[in-house]
């Protein structure tokens, strides 16, 4: 059996799954202001800032907690630090039967880059 490095589960994932840019997030918030915005980051990083408005689901626990805090026909834009958790966490929210699930490409790094909203 080969083995696969994160970089490869990561791009592999990312392949699979829908990507907005923080761009197309920002347009899709305010074109759909009932889109979701799931932070899956650890808490030390939510506690450095956030997107305001987003729901804080550590990445650790996303799947055994979703189902209780979003319904399944939401529409979910899911983000990390860079775009590597919210990729795998996308898949994961997909397998779990929500349809309109995706990854900020970047995470909130490149949200921050095109002076994307903060709070802390």
């Amino acid at each position: 059996m080969k083995y696969k490095s994160a970089a490869e589960l990561f791009t592999e994932a990312r392949a699979r799954i829908t990507q907005v840019t923080p761009q197309e997030a920002m347009q899709l918030r305010r074109a759909h202001p009932e889109t979701i915005l799931v932070d899956c980051r650890e808490p030390n990083e939510w506690n450095l800032g956030r997107i305001p408005g987003a729901l804080f689901m550590p990445r650790g626990i996303l799947e055994s907690s979703i189902e209780k805090a979003v319904a399944r026909d939401r529409k979910i834009i899911i983000y990390c630090a860079s775009g590597n958790r919210s990729a795998l966490a996308a898949e994961s929210l997909e397998q779990m039967g929500y349809h309109d699930v995706s990854s900020l490409s970047g995470g909130i790094k490149g949200w921050m880059s095109i002076g994307g909203e903060i709070e802390s």
